[in-house]
């Protein structure tokens, strides 16, 4: 019900949701399909909310992942090239306890990089103390680096092969960039 209740609030409306437990209970015949009304109410029944007390020393995996919303129109998009229009989830999970610490839903124009920062102010807003950061290389720009070395984090985000050793403008990224480059000389 839980996984339900959050494909409700970041993608599905509640009559979809009934669609796709039909639909699912196809595939698994022993599932017992609730009907709109009764989704409803148990989806008002929940309470989920994100833990408010995180604690320190938090080892934080930042990440996003694009879900199509809706089928309506493919045809014409696929005969007028117009964008697919689809939605991203950003999450941040703790890496030892595997607890989603934040979530933030966007549209497909908004890129990963653009997002680590209200990620980890979300956290830290929550009480979380972030002692490390990890992140693909979406992730890998200036602005990022700065900020968590304001914040006295440690990033261990994947840098672009082609990247620059000289600083020009942040200095822990340079550092992060040359010491791949020190072990292969």
């Amino acid at each position: 019900m839980c996984f339900l209740a959050f494909l409700h609030v970041a993608f599905l409306p509640l009559r979809q949701m009934e669609g796709f437990l039909r639909k699912l209970s196809e595939y698994i015949p022993e599932l017992k399909v609730a009907d709109y009304s009764t989704v409803c109410k148990r989806l008002r029944k929940l309470d989920f909310e994100l833990s408010s007390n995180l604690g320190e020393d938090l080892v934080v995996a930042i990440d996003s992942s694009g879900m199509k919303i809706t089928n309506r129109g493919e045809w014409i998009r696929h005969k007028w090239k117009t964008r697919k229009g689809w939605i991203k989830a950003h999450i941040a999970i703790d890496v030892k306890t595997r607890k989603l610490l934040a979530l933030k839903i966007t549209d497909e124009r908004t890129g990963d990089g653009k997002m680590l920062k209200p990620l980890v102010k979300q956290i830290k807003g929550r009480g979380g103390e972030i002692s490390r950061v990890y992140g693909d290389g979406g992730y890998d720009s200036r602005e990022n680096f700065n900020y968590l070395a304001e914040n006295n984090v440690e990033p261990v985000i994947k840098i672009r092969s082609n990247s620059s050793t000289k600083s020009r403008g942040s200095p822990s990224r340079a550092k992060r960039v040359r010491e791949p480059k020190r072990v292969r000389s």
